[in-house]
C-alpha cells in the first residue's frame, strides 16, 4: 500500500511538472493542426515546419497558476502576441507566410489565446481540486527551527498544489545552537530523539533537514536514526537562504557538487540564446541598414566628431569589451571618470537628443551582438569607471556579468532606464538584473523585446 502511494505521488509530480512546460507548446501546435485539417482537409509540410518553429519559441513553457483572471489574461495574451509577432515578422521577411491559407492563420491567431486561457483555468482548477490534492497529499516534518526552515515552511504552505501537509518541527538541543527560535515556534513537536518513533507512528512521508553545518555530528546521528523509516529525506543546505543564481546540483565523476552562482546559459540554453541572438541580429541589421546610413549622416552633419562612439564596458565574466553607439554628445568620454548624461545635459547635441529619446543611438550594438560581445537581451553594460565604483558599494554587482550584456534588459523595461542618480537606484537596477539571471527563459526574452518596442517612444526617462 505504501509503495502504491509513493508511485501515485511520483506520477502526480511528473504530471504537474510536464503540465508546466508542455501545456502551452502542445495547445498552440494542436490548435494549428486542427484548424489546418478543418479548413484544408489535410496537413501539409508547411504546417509541420511552422509547428517546429512554434515549439522552439514556446518550449519550455513557464505557465503557472495566476493569482487573478486579469493576471492570467495579461500573461497569456502578452506571451502569445510576442510569439505571433516573431512568426509574422519572419513570415513577411522570407515570404513564407504566403504558403499558408489566410483563413487558417487569422482564425489560429484569434482562437489560440482563448484556448490557452480556458485550458489554464481548467488545469488550475483541477490541480487545486480536492480529488487531485487527495491523490498526492503527503505529510512532512522539518528538522531545525530557524529562518531557513520557516522560509521553506511558508513556501510550501503558499503552494497548495504541492499537497504537502507539514505536521511540525523537530529540533536539536545543542550548546552551539541557539534555541530562542524554539520558544517562538508554535509547531515545535519535540527533540530529534523523538523523531524516528513519530515518523513511524504517524506515517510521515517527507522529512526536511534544515540544520546548520556546525551541527554535522547531530545531522549524521539523525540520518542514522532515520534508516529504520521509509520516509523520503531532503537536506536543505543553509546557504540556500542566500540569493542564489541558477542554483542546481551537478556531479563530477559521480561526486555531487552544488552550483551556487552559475550562468543560465550553459548547455542547451546557451545554444538557444546564442542562436536566437545570431539569427535576430542578422535579420534586424539587414532590415535597418538604410536607417543606419541615414542616422550616421545625421550624426556627422549635426556636429563635428566621429559617427560612432566607442566605449569600454565590462562584458561576459567581467572582461572588457568595446561597445558601439551613435555619438549623441559633443564629447566621447571613456576615461577613469565618466559623467552620466543628465536631463537637459548641454553636452547632448540636438540630433543626439532625438536618437537618445528614441534609443536609435543603440542600434549599432546589433553589430556587437554579431561579434559575440553582447546579447539582444541582458543586463545593460556600464562604463568601466562606473563598474569600478559600484562594485565596491553594491553587494552582488559583478554577478550580473555572468552573462553577456544586452541592448535592452529586464531593469530597463521596469523603469530603470537612463541616469542612476543615487546608489539606491543603481541597487534597484541590479536587483532586476539578478532577477533576470534567475528567471531567464526564451519567453522572458521575447517579453522584454516587446516591452522595449512599446517603451521606445513613450519612456519619460529617455533623454
Amino acid at each position: 500500500m505504501r509503495f502504491q502511494q509513493q508511485l501515485s505521488f511520483n506520477k502526480a509530480l511528473s504530471f504537474h511538472a510536464l503540465i508546466k512546460i508542455l501545456i502551452d507548446p502542445v495547445l498552440m501546435i494542436s490548435s494549428l493542426f486542427f484548424l489546418a485539417i478543418y479548413f484544408e482537409d489535410k496537413l501539409t509540410s508547411q504546417y509541420v515546419v511552422l509547428s517546429i518553429m512554434l515549439f522552439a519559441l514556446s518550449f519550455p513553457g513557464s505557465w503557472h497558476k495566476s493569482r487573478s483572471l486579469f493576471e492570467e489574461l495579461s500573461n497569456t495574451v502578452g506571451q502569445w502576441l510576442v510569439i505571433v509577432g516573431i512568426l509574422l515578422f519572419f513570415g513577411y521577411a522570407t515570404d513564407y507566410l504566403n504558403q499558408f491559407a489566410q483563413k487558417v492563420v487569422v482564425v489560429w491567431v484569434v482562437v489560440t489565446p482563448l484556448v490557452l486561457i480556458f485550458s489554464h483555468l481548467l488545469v488550475a482548477k483541477y490541480l487545486g481540486s480536492k480529488h487531485y490534492i487527495a491523490s498526492v497529499k503527503r505529510t512532512a516534518v522539518m528538522i531545525g527551527v530557524n529562518e531557513l526552515s520557516h522560509q521553506l515552511h511558508d513556501r510550501i504552505n503558499s503552494s497548495p498544489e504541492l499537497a504537502i501537509d507539514i505536521k511540525g518541527f523537530f529540533d536539536v538541543v545543542s550548546e552551539n545552537y541557539s534555541s530562542q527560535q524554539q520558544l517562538n515556534c508554535r509547531q515545535l513537536i519535540g527533540s530529534v530523539t523523538q523523531l524516528p518513533s513519530y515518523v513511524k507512528l504517524n506515517k510521515i512521508d517527507l522529512i526536511y533537514i534544515a540544520l546548520p553545518p556546525s551541527l554535522h555530528e547531530e545531522i549524521l546521528t539523525v540520518l542514522d536514526d532515520l534508516k529504520d523509516t521509509t520516509a523520503s529525506i531532503y537536506f536543505v543546505p543553509n546557504f540556500f537562504i542566500a540569493d542564489l543564481i541558477q542554483a542546481r546540483i551537478d556531479d563530477i565523476d559521480g561526486m555531487p557538487v552544488v552550483a551556487v552562482c552559475e550562468t543560465p546559459f550553459s548547455g542547451f540554453n546557451g545554444f538557444v540564446k546564442g542562436l536566437s541572438d545570431l539569427v535576430l541580429a542578422t535579420i534586424i541589421l539587414c532590415l535597418i541598414s538604410p536607417i543606419l546610413i541615414i542616422l550616421g549622416l545625421g550624426v556627422k552633419l549635426s556636429s563635428p566628431g566621429p559617427v560612432l562612439f566607442k566605449q569600454r564596458r565590462y562584458g561576459l565574466d567581467g572582461h572588457e569589451i568595446v561597445v558601439y553607439k551613435f555619438r549623441s554628445m559633443t564629447v566621447t568620454e571613456d576615461g577613469d571618470k565618466v559623467m552620466q548624461a543628465k536631463v537637459n545635459d548641454k553636452r547632448v547635441t540636438r540630433f543626439g537628443k532625438f536618437i537618445r529619446k528614441t534609443s536609435l543611438d543603440e542600434l549599432p550594438q546589433f553589430i556587437n551582438v554579431l561579434q559575440g560581445r553582447m546579447s539582444i537581451v541582458g543586463p545593460r553594460p556600464h562604463a568601466v569607471s562606473h563598474n569600478e565604483m559600484y562594485r565596491k558599494v553594491i553587494k552582488g554587482y559583478m554577478v550580473r556579468h555572468k552573462v553577456k550584456p544586452g541592448i535592452t534588459g529586464w531593469a530597463q523595461v521596469n523603469g530603470f532606464r537612463g541616469e542612476t542618480e543615487t546608489v539606491d537606484s543603481m541597487k534597484s537596477r541590479i536587483e532586476y538584473d539578478l532577477d533576470y539571471l534567475k528567471k531567464w527563459s526564451l519567453s522572458l526574452d521575447l517579453k522584454i523585446i516587446l516591452k522595449t518596442i512599446l517603451l521606445v517612444f513613450k519612456d519619460s526617462k529617455a533623454y
